[in-house]
């Protein structure tokens, strides 16, 4: 909340979605003027009552990519059924509820989940009313994954319901959290090739494509990996095959080979199994698409210290940064400008060429 003020950010602008909130971290947004935020049981409704006489609540509803099973119980979100009880509580407790959130996630591919979700928001902006309520705040969450065909898909869906639900004129404000659409691709990642093992072919997980049982397979450990730039991959899995950054023949022989992070912890596999032609200690791998939770902060694990991170931008960026007003000279220091964005996890230096 601080650093979003310190960008110029009303308070009034700032919509506090935490699920799990602090009590600390009420107290300072109702002391800054944070009023909005989300909530999706009567613990935390009880919780912000108490420390926060001026929220203003999203009520935070459940969607069908996330209830019930295997991770239903970790999921947020109340249910329908759970909607007119918190409601009535917040009533009781005097707490305004202004609107509804819920979050479709990234990991669903069915984008008819929407049309349960914008039916179920509509029921719930009906109870509101009735329990006397004034509702004016939709918040349809973020999860897109940044390809303009997920968000035409979503579009499509939603806006002739939007119309029917929620029609302009209707006082109803309706907002989204895009940020990992902007940043799902921020970055090329180049990772270094660290260390190398042979290993059996059969070794490697049955169903996946392998080139034949009498060759070998290889197992290549790299200088990043789930504790920094590949954080996302904990929690879902990484699509995408790296590209290898050096010259070979078009009729080399492709390998199954499986890549790690550095840190010799066993959930520390970025790709579990893909082909590629033998790479050497020293070479690079090249990851496109890198950018919303990929990225975290250098951290050690083991006392192994990741390498420096270093960041590289186009001058065609730069400027249409200054034009969008970043002009302070003292961003200048850490980039390096090239003709493509690449951002580098490295020991040693990087060739210039690249």
């Amino acid at each position: 909340m601080a650093l979003v003020q310190e960008l110029g950010v009303s308070p009034e602008n700032i919509i506090y979605i935490s699920p799990c909130k602090q009590v600390s971290q009420i107290k300072y947004a109702a002391k800054v003027g944070v009023n909005i935020m989300t909530c999706d049981n009567e613990i935390e409704l009880k919780k912000i009552a108490r420390n926060h006489p001026n929220a203003k609540v999203l009520l935070h509803i459940a969607t069908e990519d996330n209830i019930g099973g295997e991770e239903g119980n970790m999921k947020f979100g109340t249910t329908l059924k759970n909607c007119k009880h918190l409601l009535e509580c917040a009533k009781e407790l005097d707490v305004q509820i202004i609107g509804v959130k819920f979050h479709v996630s990234s990991a669903c591919k069915e984008s008819q989940v929407y049309v349960h979700a914008l039916s179920d928001a509509r029921c719930v902006f009906d109870m509101a009313g009735e329990i006397g309520f004034t509702m004016n705040m939709l918040d349809i969450g973020g999860g897109f994954t940044g390809t303009e065909f997920q968000l035409e898909e979503v579009n499509h869906v939603i806006s002739p319901l939007l119309d029917i639900y929620f029609p302009e004129g209707s006082g109803v404000e309706i907002i989204s959290e895009p940020g990992s659409y902007y940043v799902s691709s921020a970055f090329t990642l180049a990772v270094n090739i660290i260390a190398k093992k042979v290993v059996e072919n059969d070794k490697f997980p049955s169903g996946v494509e392998k080139t034949g049982s009498d060759e070998p397979a290889f197992m290549y450990y790299m200088n990043d990996g789930v504790y920094g730039s590949f954080a996302s991959k904990l929690s879902e899995d990484l699509n995408t095959i790296p590209e290898v950054h050096k010259k070979y023949k078009e009729d080399e022989p492709l390998f199954t080979s499986s890549l790690w992070g550095p840190s010799c912890d066993e959930l520390d596999q970025i790709v579990e199994s893909c082909l590629l032609p033998e790479l050497n200690v020293g070479d690079w791998l090249i990851f496109d698409n890198m950018g919303a939770d990929s990225f975290h902060e250098p951290s050690a694990f083991n006392d192994f210290q990741r390498p420096a991170i270093y960041y590289m931008m186009s001058f065609s960026d730069w400027y249409e940064m200054q034009d969008a007003g970043i002009t302070s000279d003292s961003m200048m220091k850490n980039f390096f400008f090239v003709p493509s964005c690449i951002q580098l996890s490295q020991e040693d230096s990087f060739s210039a060429e690249a």
